[in-house]
């Protein structure tokens, strides 16, 4: 299934019934009088966060969604049908914009929450809304209401616990697959990532998602390279984990690169907590080592951590490091593999 985080639609709420005139003329009533029933309601256009979704391609292939129009009213009190309303299914973490791209109208953030994105037009009244003692024999009815016609913007933002950031190939989709069952694209060319990646990861009998976007390059705020588009991935995480690669020449420039993107971003995201980790220390040697760890911390401010997502050296330790920083409320409990029992006859 492709990846798709933006998607614009056209939605139409149904139009209102229109309200009916009619009389009672029945044989042996010695009284008749206005019997006109009511039009039906417009459908509504309702938009539903459901479970097992985490892309938006169903809209890619159809963008027009229109709810039912009411029945009018009928004679004999008789209303008419209420319009069915068109329920638009989208995963959890799912942004609603108004047609300018930017006013959100809703943040859909829980499985379940449903939002009236267009609500159908009221059903007209019939004439035996207008008896009255001066005018029992009413021959007006209200037309009913029209539908509501907008057009709207789907944006995605996956929730994770915690999300990957760096340069291209700084080992990002390395880890995620080290540490969780995730199988992201992993080559030895920039840009392998083109798409976000999740991972549910399990550490001390908890678990925590995290998030793998494409690499940052300089200038990504000014639409160079890919990753900026994909930066709104991982504003809802609690924690940032930046990994820099160890083998680069300048670990303390490519450290300011990435954060430079997210200070120019906007937002909150250049002040998320973060974790630091300077990766693939399995291609340096002691020495090494030392002088690239002592180069970053000059920039960073707080610790830095050795790991390789190759050899797992270290990876535990950046683990508990990320699981320190997110919520108690966001964790999970590890589940358990249970050992199927042996046959016995």
């Amino acid at each position: 299934m492709k990846f798709l985080d933006l998607a614009k639609v056209y939605i139409r709420s149904g139009a209102g019934g229109g309200g009916s005139v009619s009389f009672r003329r029945e044989k042996y009533i010695e009284y008749g009088g206005p019997d006109g029933g009511d039009g039906g309601a417009g459908g509504n256009v309702i938009i539903e966060t459901v479970e097992g979704l985490n892309t938006l391609i169903d809209f890619r292939y159809q963008q027009h969604f229109f709810a039912k129009n009411g029945q009018p009213g009928m004679g004999q009190q008789r209303t008419g049908k209420t319009g069915e309303d068109i329920v638009l299914r989208v995963p959890v973490g799912t942004e609603i914009l108004d047609e300018d791209e930017e006013t959100v109208l809703a943040d859909m953030t829980e499985v379940g929450q449903k939002f009236i994105v267009a609500k159908g037009g009221n059903g007209g009244w019939g004439n035996l809304h207008f008896k009255s003692s001066t005018n029992q024999a009413p021959r007006r009815a209200n037309p009913g209401q029209p539908g509501v016609e907008r057009t709207i913007w789907l944006r995605l933002k996956l929730i994770a616990d915690a999300g990957l950031l760096g340069l291209p190939n700084a080992g990002k989709s390395t880890f995620l697959a080290a540490t969780s069952n995730a199988r992201p694209k992993i080559a030895d060319y920039p840009f392998t990532t083109l798409h976000p990646n999740l991972g549910v990861v399990g550490i001390d009998n908890v678990e925590f998602v995290i998030a793998d976007i494409p690499g940052l390059i300089e200038g990504a705020s000014d639409g160079k390279g890919i990753g900026d588009r994909f930066l709104g991935h991982v504003e809802r995480c609690a924690v940032l984990l930046h990994l820099i690669d160890g083998t680069s020449e300048d670990v303390a420039g490519d450290y300011e690169t990435i954060i430079g993107e997210l200070e120019k971003y906007g937002g909150d995201l250049a002040f998320k907590p973060r974790v630091t980790a300077l990766n693939k220390i399995d291609a340096l040697d002691e020495d090494e080592q030392a002088e690239k760890l002592e180069e970053l911390k000059s920039v960073v401010n707080g610790p830095v951590h050795l790991m390789s997502g190759v050899s797992g050296d270290g990876v535990q330790d950046v683990l508990r490091a990320l699981r320190s920083e997110i919520d108690d409320n966001r964790l999970r409990e590890k589940r358990q593999s249970e050992e199927p029992e042996p046959w016995r006859p």
